[in-house]
């Protein structure tokens, strides 16, 4: 068996190496097109508030539908009229 060229090893190393770059130089490429792409970024800003808009009104709405919300407005409603007729009889007293 023959020893390995060390200038072909060499030259194996520098296609690797070579490649290596073309691919890590690509990726920094794309970042930064994405990067400078703002009507894009705009878009992807607009979708996910869209999309945190809509949990918020999911959210608000399974809590407005709850029992809880018609018996907090009664016992608010109650408590106002009660206000409304004390005032009223310490007035005709």
């Amino acid at each position: 068996m023959s020893t390995p060229d060390p200038i072909e090893q060499e030259r194996e190393a520098l296609v690797q190496e070579i490649e290596s770059t073309r691919e890590e130089l690509g990726a920094t490429v794309e970042a930064l097109a994405h990067k400078a792409d703002v009507k894009a970024q705009v878009h992807e800003k607009v979708e996910e508030t869209k999309e945190q808009l809509t949990e918020t009104k999911r959210t608000l709405r399974d809590k407005l539908d709850s029992p809880a919300v018609p018996v907090a407005i009664a016992a608010v409603s109650a408590v106002l009229l009660l206000v409304s007729v004390l005032r009223g009889r310490r007035r005709r007293a």
